[in-house]
């Protein structure tokens, strides 16, 4: 039985017999193909899910609220009495109309909003609202799904109606959403695998609308702290707990509150929480803004379509692009070539271009072993000018295409400039390409000149016959070459060969000064076309020089830099690698095809020839890191362009480099240049930037004289999240396409936002400043510091790695072959998540033998003819029949990915086994060890790391500094769970294959997704321990039970842990409450005299200790160890204990949160049977009270509850966390609290109690200095910074939670019912959030500025791996706990309390309001010198600056009261007036004790 919600009806009960069911059908069809919302983030998702809750709350705006007044007049004006009356509802004589009420309205602006951000047209969201019919058990809300369809073409009021009528279907046709759920998605019996994807997340967004409540009542409602009853039937539990608690949770909430007051138009309170761990408070901030813009928009154009409402805020406007501003339209550096040529008569005899040569000696060889060619920058304009010379005598124009059939060589470089230099315009072909690919381009170009390359071999010969039949060429320059000597020829044979080369000689290598300008056309690139034809891009000379004075600045480069050439020939990626080192003057380096194609060669080619800048794409920047081991320590700069950036993309590359800056750069073909970029920061400088970074690389924001924008299908520009086309605005386009004047003008647009430019500037072949976007077709979003991501694609054109393809052209060629009747291609990530291109082909039946080989293979041979190699998909998947949606198209999300096992991943490698045979991860690890340790002789891999030294500490920082040096993002729990140097490889090495998701030869799928699932944290089957440790011998007859008396005044009673911080105020409690009573504390010690010292120490540490207990003999002590069998006892004292004790407390235990289970085992669930054990022995009955804690409860099960207002009660059987505790502290405890359980069932008087975080003494402030929640204070002073995390925080102070345990142990009442009141809940009634911990802070004088938790989490990772210790900062020790996820391991379920209450009722034992006792605890703390003393100023200015107009006079006595004790804090004057038990605590000796 898991969290039950408080006020909920009983499913059955709603709705009757066949109305029940007729409405479930209803609602099936209503929701059939619903899809769940995906709205942008700002972090990645984290899986499993966790939430970091944060809220944000205001009123509407004045502007908005007039609006939406307005909207509401204006719709019932129009809409007449008929319309009022047809959207009326009438439940239980209640007449409802929806049809325009204010909260319609605004929930109407949200609804276009979540169509805006998320690009959908069918939006869904969850409508919490009140409930309109008495229900017997109080609940007070209802909540369904709004699903409306929305498109641009709409208005606002067609929105309102729209909402509003799915608003009526809910209130007209009510069904339990919980039993709704069960009927739509039914879920397998418990045990079996779920069979299909869950079901969707419909409360991904959800909105609450709450009954009018007064200003105090909405203030309150304003905190998380507090239960939701208006959600709790969300969190319905019984035969399927927890079935769908896992999909109900909203990444965002909006509540809508009514307030009752005349002071404002519309007295509306918008109170947003979020999850803090997707989104940061500027997007809630300004998506707040844009319903308040949205609605004021739609009130002044009531017939507008939303399309043309902007939700561009000003908050937007100040960080995007403005889209009216001039650019540096006349920035012109001058030509390439004429800038190539100033660097080569400046420094002749500088290094241009060095090339490695391929021996052909095979595998073996090295990049070091390998020749290369050295050229200078005169001999390489020499050689081009003497190219371009005889060009232009052979008759070629201005602008002329000359094609070039090349290889990756310094003689491209050659070609390229010689034809810039004759004014000609150059194209390049790939002889990879194959033939007839090779002849549409030749087709396309029409060049008047040919230039064959040597090395890249002869044309074949139907691209020959094609250039005899079809081209007019002006010339030929066949098999050209640059000698060894820098000097360049021709190799012409045949009929005019001796022309030919008599006029090559007589051509000179003088400059030939052709004029060009910004307006040339020097490239012609080729692009994708639907047709099956490329288009050609005629690219202008402008951009090939204009953004590198820029670069030059902005990252540093100078012509000192080492560059490579390593993109695809034939693309115009290739243009970058070539002019922008001749542009700086610096040199170029071109690797062999070995260099690249040989995995891990090209690292080590990189390493040797000290390259400082590389221009890749994510495929090469793939290849590159791919087997690489060797460093790149000089390599400083690596820009990316072509295709999608991953964070593991950069992380790998960062690995090899780690002095490297990658930057991610936007461009296409089109924009002739990457024209974005977003700078990732060397790994040396900034370990942790790409932490909280999503999967996929932004493309940043343009670079100079460059505009991203993101323009809206309304033609708008975008506001912050709303998905939009990316346009590319920029003097640098490209000229248009060749030949086609029409798709030039449907993707070259002139600027619609503002007039034409102007300019009296006079340039040679310029045409004068245009101001043209150029419609990229990519699909992308504005994020709140303006930056832009891209999110797809606007058509069906993609990027493969780094080629762009057009998916139409492949299915038109797909269509054209024998035997396929239907097609469609689709780019799908695999399992391993990589981009692959997939055609889904239905066969023609009568050409199909049922041979998919044969078939697969046909098709296969009549693309290659068609499509270039890339273009070719890697997977065909042949289908029955093609899925269809309800409008009978394609329903391409119903296409599965095939199964792709055949890929192979990496050859594995054997583990070495002796030390000196150390693979390069092993010696990593090894020096690591020798380092923190401080060994200095050898260690071997079979070592157990703390069996050397190690110890929970140093594993923290071993585990940091192995995610520094090796790049994996490790678990703590790997120093456990595979504590030798070869096991940590090991895992590393698993990690780094797995990064890439290779399955690695010889290992199952089962295998490997098992393993994948456990990466961050071992599976343990803690619950398995159950039937090995449960003792049925331990039980208690009826008989006997019926003659037990429970001890109201126990005689003796026996303590276990009385030396911990809990235990010294349970003896201390025990004494008071039974001042004639016998306490045996059960102390491990070597002999009775120093074991009572520790529980003197222990109790004097907290001011507790009173010498008489000694004295008197009431306290004694007994020998033991939890760890160690019968507790550690010896015979004789187990006996005597066995017949003198009438209550055990069992409160001792091994508190650690990170060793697991295994380690915790012994100490903890072994010692609670033996304490069980002795329970019974020697035919004396002795109740048990076992101190257990709220980490039994630590598991999405219990703690989703909490989202939902459902409450953990006190029977519950801990079935819900039978699974899915991750921690070993909180394992161990469930396993005791079963095992106790099934105890209590055989007889046993059982109770089990459960705190949460126990903090100091509500009298003297005294508390553990070790504590958590201390050492999170601490630390964050320390850091100078508190994260924003609304969780509620199950505190209490210590003497309630003691109080407690002790009255729970002596009550007959709890005795008698054994049964139902056998667990015991400590709650503070008084939520207190962390937040409102932090916010005391600096009540109290701490300079600590709040900030979002992914960026305090990014800040105190930096301050630790900066550091030079462990001391550096008090949460090292639980860094583990903090930085992996402490929003989600330290939230609280909500706990009934009843049992406690009750055994507490007539005591004097309460539990006290955080708020009151914290100035008490941290006087106790900056006493003791544990904390530093606050600043004095910051004290009163965080409390003034408080508006005390709008608090209640409790918070402002509370605001007094901590005012003053701030003073006391400050002046360190801690008299007895305000803090009457601080002098008599000994808090020197805590803290000393704590820090031992």
């Amino acid at each position: 039985m898991g969290p039950v919600a408080p006020t909920v009806a009983d499913d059955a009960t709603t709705t009757g017999g066949d109305s029940l069911d007729a409405s479930l059908e209803r609602w099936r069809v209503r929701l059939s193909n619903v899809t769940e919302l995906s709205l942008p983030t700002d972090y990645p998702r984290p899986v499993p899910p966790r939430v970091v809750e944060s809220e944000h709350a205001r009123n509407i705006g004045e502007d908005a609220a007039a609006a939406v007044a307005s909207v509401c007049v204006a719709m019932h004006s129009s809409g007449g009495a008929g319309e009022h009356k047809q959207n009326s509802h009438n439940v239980n004589g209640q007449s409802i109309d929806q049809s325009a009420t204010p909260l319609a309205v605004v929930l109407a602006a949200f609804f276009v909003l979540l169509h805006k951000y998320s690009g959908e047209e069918d939006v869904a969201a969850g409508w919490s609202f009140p409930s309109l019919e008495a229900d017997p058990n109080g609940a007070q809300v209802e909540t369904s799904v709004l699903r409306c369809a929305i498109d641009k073409s709409m208005t606002f009021a067609d929105v309102v109606k729209a909402v509003s009528q799915a608003q009526n279907t809910s209130l007209s046709d009510p069904v339990p959403f919980s039993l709704l759920m069960r009927h739509l998605y039914p879920q397998p019996p418990p045990g079996t695998p779920q069979d299909g994807p869950p079901p969707p997340a419909l409360m991904r967004v959800r909105f609450v609308e709450s009954a009018p409540q007064s200003d105090q009542e909405s203030d309150q409602s304003d905190t998380l702290a507090a239960p939701e009853p208006h959600a709790a039937h969300l969190a319905r539990r019984g035969s399927t707990a927890g079935t769908f608690a896992p999909h109900l949770l909203s990444d965002l909430t909006v509540y809508l509150h009514p307030l009752p007051t005349l002071r404002r138009i519309l007295p509306l309170r918008l109170r947003v929480r979020y999850n803090a761990a997707l989104f940061t408070d500027a997007r809630i901030r300004d998506m707040l803004d844009a319903a308040d813009m949205l609605l004021v928009a739609a009130a002044k154009n009531p017939s507008a379509p939303i399309g043309q409402l902007s939700i561009a805020t000003e908050r937007a406007q100040l960080c995007t692009p403005d889209p009216t501003m001039d650019l540096d339209w006349d920035g012109w550096h001058g030509a390439i070539t004429d800038v190539f040529h100033k660097n080569a008569e400046a420094h002749p005899d500088r290094v241009c271009v060095v090339e490695s040569i391929d021996t052909g000696a095979g595998v073996g060889d090295k990049p070091e072993d390998c020749p290369q060619r050295t050229f200078s920058y005169a001999q390489i304009d020499r050689a081009s000018n003497r190219v371009a010379n005889y060009l232009l005598k052979k008759g070629l124009k201005r602008e002329d295409v000359v094609t070039l059939y090349s290889y990756r060589g310094v003689d491209l470089v050659i070609a390229i400039m010689g034809v810039l230099k004759a004014g000609g315009t150059f194209s390049v072909i790939d002889p990879a390409y194959p033939p007839q690919r090779q002849t549409i381009y030749l087709t396309v170009a029409q060049p008047r000149a040919l230039l064959i390359l040597r090395r890249a071999g002869p044309l074949p010969d139907a691209v020959r016959t094609h250039v005899r039949d079809t081209l007019f060429l002006a010339c030929e320059i066949p098999a050209m070459e640059l000698k060894d000597n820098g000097s360049v020829s021709g190799g012409w044979e045949g009929e005019g060969a001796e022309e030919a080369t008599r006029e090559w000689g007589e051509v000179g290598e003088e400059f030939p000064g052709v004029l060009l300008g910004p307006d040339s056309v020097g490239t012609l690139s080729f692009t994708s076309g639907s047709t099956g034809i490329p288009k050609g891009v005629r690219g202008r000379h402008f951009s090939l020089t204009h953004f590198y004075p820029w670069m030059s600045m902005e990252f540093g480069l100078t012509e000192k830099e080492r560059f490579t050439m390593l993109s695809g020939i034939a693309h115009d990626p290739i243009q970058r690698d070539i002019f922008t080192p001749l542009f700086l003057g610096a040199t170029l380096h071109i690797p062999t095809a070995e260099d690249i194609g040989q995995p891990g060669r090209l690292a080590a080619w990189m390493a040797h020839h000290k390259i400082t800048v590389t221009h890749l794409t994510p495929a090469m920047g793939q290849l590159l890191s791919a087997n690489a081991t060797t460093p790149i320590p000089t390599l400083r700069n690596s820009f990316f362009v072509g295709d999608v950036l991953t964070k593991r993309d950069v992380a790998r590359l960062q690995l090899l480099a780690p002095n490297n800056a990658v930057v991610n750069m936007y461009g296409t073909t089109e924009t002739q240049r990457a024209v974005s970029y977003l700078r990732v920061p060397p790994r040396g400088t900034y370990p942790t930037w790409l932490a909280d970074k999503k999967d996929i690389i932004p493309a940043g924001k343009g670079m100079k004289d460059v505009q991203i924008l993101v323009i809206t299908p309304g033609g708008l520009p975008a506001g912050i999240g709303e998905i939009g086309e990316i346009y590319v605005r920029s003097g640098g386009l490209a000229e248009g396409y060749l030949g086609l004047p029409d798709a030039t003008a449907a993707k070259f647009v002139a600027n619609p936002l503002r007039s034409a430019p102007t300019s009296t500037v006079e340039i040679p072949f310029y045409k004068g400043p245009r101001d043209r976007m150029y419609r990229s077709g990519d699909l992308g979003r504005y994020l709140p510091n303006g930056e832009v991501e891209c999110t797809g694609r606007a058509d069906d054109q993609v990027k493969i790695r780094g080629f762009r393809i057009e998916l139409g052209e492949i299915d038109t060629h797909l269509s054209q072959c024998a035997g396929v009747r239907e097609n469609v291609t689709l780019v799908r990530r695999d399992k391993y998540e990589e981009q692959t291109l997939v055609s889904y082909i239905v066969p023609l039946l009568e050409q199909y033998d049922g041979s998919q080989e044969e078939f697969i293979k046909s098709i296969r041979e009549h693309l290659k003819g068609k499509l270039p190699g890339y273009a070719i998909p890697s997977v065909f998947a042949i289908l029955r029949r093609m899925p269809l949606t309800p409008n009978g198209k394609v329903d391409k999300n119903a296409l599965p990915f095939p199964d792709t096992a055949r890929f192979s991943g990496p050859p594995s490698s054997a583990v070495p086994t002796t030390p000196s045979s150390l693979s390069p991860v092993q010696q990593q690890i090894h020096d690591l060890w020798a380092q923190l340790i401080g060994i200095s002789g050898p260690i071997a891999i079979t070592d157990n790391f703390f069996d050397v030294g190690g110890h929970s500490i140093l594993a923290t920082r071993l585990v940091f500094e192995l995610r520094k040096a090796m790049g994996v993002e490790l678990g703590l729990g790997v120093v456990f769970r595979e504590p030798t140097i070869e096991g940590m490889a090991r895992e590393i090495e698993r990690l780094r294959s797995t990064d890439f998701n290779i399955v690695p030869p010889g290992e199952s799928k089962a295998v490997f997704d098992a393993r994948d699932e456990d990466a961050e944290e071992q599976t343990v089957d803690y619950a398995a321990d159950l039937e090995v440790l449960d003792d049925p011998s331990i039980a208690v007859s009826e008989e006997v039970l019926k003659e037990f008396k429970y001890p109201i005044d126990p005689k003796v009673v026996l303590l276990t842990g009385a030396t911990g911080f809990v235990g010294a105020y349970v003896l201390s409690t025990l004494f008071k409450r039974h001042p004639e009573a016998i306490v045996i504390t059960h102390v491990r010690a070597k002999n009775a005299e120093e074991a009572m010292k520790r529980v003197k120490a222990a109790a004097e540490a907290y001011g507790l200790w009173i010498s008489d207990w000694e004295k008197s003999g009431r306290l004694q002590v007994v020998l033991g160890d939890l760890g160690k069998e019968n507790l550690g006892l010896s015979s004789e004292d187990w006996e005597r204990l066995a017949k003198e004790v009438d209550v055990i407390i069992h409160n001792g235990a091994l508190v650690h949160w990170v060793y697991p289970y295994h380690r915790l085992r012994t100490v903890n669930v072994v010692s609670t049977v033996d304490a069980l054990r002795l329970s019974v022995a020697s035919g004396k009955v002795k109740p048990i009270v076992f101190v257990s804690s709220t980490a039994t409860l630590d598991n999405e099960y219990y703690t989703s509850g909490a989202d939902q207002g459902a409450k953990v009660m006190e029977e519950d059987d801990l079935e819900g966390a039978r699974t899915g505790l991750k921690a070993g502290y909180g394992q161990s405890k469930w396993v005791s609290e079963k095992l106790l359980m099934k105890a209590r069932e055989r007889g046993c008087i059982v109770k089990i109690v459960r705190p949460g975080y126990v903090l100091g003494d509500s009298r003297s402030g005294a508390t553990n200095t070790d504590d958590f929640i201390i050492r999170l204070m601490k630390g964050c002073i320390e850091l100078g910074k508190v994260p924003e995390i609304a969780n509620v925080v199950n505190m209490c102070p210590v003497d309630y939670v003691a109080g407690s345990i002790v009255a729970i142990a002596s009550d007959s009442r709890i005795g008698r019912d054994n049964a139902s009141m056998g667990v015991f809940h400590m709650w503070n009634d008084n939520p207190f959030r962390f937040i409102d911990l932090f916010r005391l802070l600096r009540v109290y004088g701490y300079p600590v500025e709040p900030c979002e938790y992914i960026q305090w989490r990014q800040a105190l990772m930096d301050f630790t791996l900066m550091a030079s210790d462990e001391n550096s900062n008090a949460l090292f020790p639980l860094l583990h706990f903090v930085l992996d996820d402490l929003p989600t391991s330290s939230k609280s379920a909500i706990l009934d309390d009843s049992n406690t209450k009750e055994a507490l009722r007539g005591t004097d034992v309460v539990c006290g309001r955080m708020e009151d006792l914290f100035g008490r605890y941290i006087a106790y703390l900056v006493k003791s010198g544990f904390l530093p003393k606050p600043t004095p100023r910051l004290a009163h200015t965080s409390e003034a600056s408080q508006s005390e107009g709008s608090a209640s006079k409790r918070e402002i006595a509370q605001r007094k009261k901590n005012a003053s004790i701030a003073d006391y804090i400050i002046s360190g004057d801690l008299d007895a007036r305000e803090l009457p038990d601080l002098e008599g605590v000994h808090v020197a000796t805590v803290v000393a004790r704590n820090r031992n």
